[in-house]
């Protein structure tokens, strides 16, 4: 009885082909990735920069409104009413830097969640929330250290700068200015470059479980030879979002001041005032939030892609999510983690093409010289006929039509095939060193002819009585 093997359904697509991706691709399916799961990568990226907002507002409010607060007891003008204004003032600006960092903590993650579902999305998965909270808790004080010690970096490198060039103002007067001039040009290179070198760390942090200075060295090491195409995605990502807030904003400023006007004609202060700041702040800033939002997932849709991408150029990721794939439509339990395995493994794909164009170097050999047999896969010259491979067999010896081959022994030259109606020749075994040679063998002679004749038959051989005699 014959087995035949299980069929299986053929793997279902994901939101990326499993093979190098092109710049386009790359772009495109940022923004496409999102219709796969829009309730857990938008709503959960809504629902958490709207908590992390409204927090931010009203600490800051509530901070704002007890310091301020102290002024109604002062004299205005007087030294003590000064000093608690700037004292009021710097609490409320050191107490919105400090939440302003704590809301970027819940930014890293939302990236976190956002990475984790594209990089299961990417193999045709979909996890629900929980699920994907439980991968990406275990990384999560991770994330949020490696954030606050990019911003303390970032901090720290403005406030060298600042120091630095309010003391060369101080020595050099108005020239300071120019010096401050250059130095902002001089940042934005600098900026993008390590932005992009920097980009895949929370990647690396979620999907290999890298701790920070592991993954800063896996990002730096895969987006080698990947800058161009990476800084393309990322400014053309943040200028489409941009110019989305501009546009979406300059309609609701619009509204509130024509609102305004309509509702109090008059151009009472107050009425103005509060509608204004009700429709052109209120709404502008709850489509703002939306747009942040949306913002926030692609870029981090973009990040894992890019992660993806640069994996499957250098360490051969497709290779293993295909792998991982086949195994799991074919119905294999327990699979190992795909984005754990072979972390750091060098890949050369082969190149192919066409051979060098007319008149390239290498084209064609010196003159004189034999043509090199063309690589696998490439075509010779037009008009040119195809140089024989590097190694060539014998031709077979072919006997006469009718006739047996020739074979010789083994070490000796082919046996030249027999003259046509001749029996194939044979060559004689090879003779050990220091033999005699053989001694011909002497043809026997011939029979004599007989002189029997038959009982009854003429002594001539002749019968008369024929009538054919």
């Amino acid at each position: 009885m014959t087995a035949y093997p299980a069929w299986t359904p053929a793997s279902r697509p994901g939101i990326i082909p499993l093979h190098p991706l092109s710049f386009g691709t790359v772009l495109g399916r940022s923004f496409s990735a999102l219709r796969s799961n829009p309730r857990v990568l938008l709503g959960f990226a809504l629902v958490v920069q709207t908590l992390a907002y409204l927090i931010v507002i009203a600490a800051v409010g509530a901070i704002a409104f007890a310091s301020f607060s102290r002024l109604a007891t002062l004299q205005p003008g007087s030294d003590e009413y000064d000093a608690v204004t700037a004292g009021s003032t710097a609490i409320t600006i050191i107490a919105g830097f400090i939440l302003g960092l704590a809301a970027g903590a819940l930014g890293v993650i939302v990236q976190g969640i956002v990475v984790t579902e594209v990089a299961h999305a990417a193999v045709a998965e979909k996890l629900t929330l929980g699920a994907l909270w439980r991968q990406v808790k275990p990384a999560v004080w991770r994330l949020i250290g490696y954030s606050l010690l990019l911003m303390l970096v970032i901090v720290a490198a403005l406030a060298v700068v600042a120091v630095t060039t309010f003391a060369i103002a101080a020595t050099i007067g108005p020239a300071a200015i120019l010096l401050m001039l250059l130095v902002f040009f001089a940042a934005i290179p600098l900026t993008l470059w390590l932005s992009v070198k920097l980009l895949l760390v929370p990647a690396a942090i979620i999907l290999e479980g890298a701790t920070i200075g592991r993954a800063i060295a896996r990002s730096w090491t895969l987006t080698r030879r990947r800058f161009w195409p990476t800084l393309g995605v990322i400014v053309l990502i943040s200028m489409v979002f941009g110019f989305v807030a501009q546009a979406v904003s300059l309609p609701f400023t619009l509204l509130g001041s024509g609102l305004g006007t309509i509702i109090a004609p008059t151009g009472e202060p107050d009425a103005t005032a509060t509608i204004g700041l009700i429709v052109s702040t209120l709404f502008a800033q709850a489509v703002t939030l939306v747009i942040q939002s949306v913002a926030i997932v692609v870029q981090s849709t973009a990040t894992a892609i890019i992660y993806i991408d640069c994996r499957m150029r250098h360490e051969g990721l497709d290779l293993d999510l295909l792998a991982y794939v086949e195994r799991r439509d074919a119905g294999a339990t327990a699979l190992a983690d795909p984005y754990r395995e072979n972390i750091g493994r060098a890949v050369v794909r082969p190149v192919y093409g066409f051979p060098p164009a007319y008149g390239a170097p290498g084209a064609y050999p010196p003159y004189g010289q034999p043509a090199a047999p063309p690589a696998y896969g490439a075509y010779p010259p037009y008009g040119q006929p195809a140089a024989p491979p590097a190694y060539a067999a014998p031709p077979p010896l072919q006997a006469p039509y009718g006739q047996s081959p020739a074979y010789a022994p083994y070490g000796q030259p082919p046996v030249p095939p027999a003259p046509y109606g001749q029996p194939p020749a044979y060559a004689a075994p090879a003779q050990p060193a220091g033999a005699a040679p053989p001694v011909p063998e002497t043809p026997p002679e011939p029979a004599a002819p007989t002189s029997w004749t038959a009982p009854g038959a003429p002594a001539d051989g002749v019968d008369r009585e024929s009538p054919w005699a």
